[in-house]
């Protein structure tokens, strides 16, 4: 009889323990879709400049606010080296976080941009790419900061 009893508490314990270990999560199921259309694309400049003290690094909507940026940033100092690279994003992800880096490289040119989703950078790159044949195209995926 204490035998079974202790079978039964040690089972009955086991699974409360069970069920205390496991987290329950609720999985978003919720999708947001959004139309990729060239008048969905922003440009976003990356800019850099390098000086005999410091360097600076930003990004701009513009390229004249990225050329503003360089200039207000060095001033008084002895410039380097400076550098202003172009990227396409959808304008809803601008002040969004991004963490898929594309580029694609066809007959014609190359582009390059951010994404916040796998699915977005092929899209993307599908959409600047169109009527061109693709030599070559990377997706790298970027921690988020």
């Amino acid at each position: 009889m204490k035998k079974s009893i202790l079978i039964i508490a040690t089972v009955a314990l086991s699974i409360l323990n069970i069920n205390a270990t496991n987290e329950k999560t609720i999985s978003n199921t919720s999708t947001e879709s959004k139309e990729i259309t060239k008048n969905n694309i922003a440009q976003v400049f990356e800019w850099k400049i390098e000086t005999t003290k410091e360097t600076y690094s930003g990004t701009s909507l513009s390229l004249k606010q990225a050329k503003n940026m360089m200039t207000l940033s060095s001033s008084g100092e002895i410039v380097t080296a400076k550098e202003i690279k172009s990227f396409f994003v959808l304008k809803s992800e601008v002040n969004a976080k991004r963490n898929y880096f594309w580029e694609v490289e066809t007959a014609t040119g190359t582009a390059k941009g951010y994404s916040s989703t796998e699915d977005y950078a092929h899209k993307m790159i599908q959409l600047v790419a169109s009527g061109d044949a693709i030599v070559s195209k990377i997706i790298i995926s970027q921690p988020q900061q």
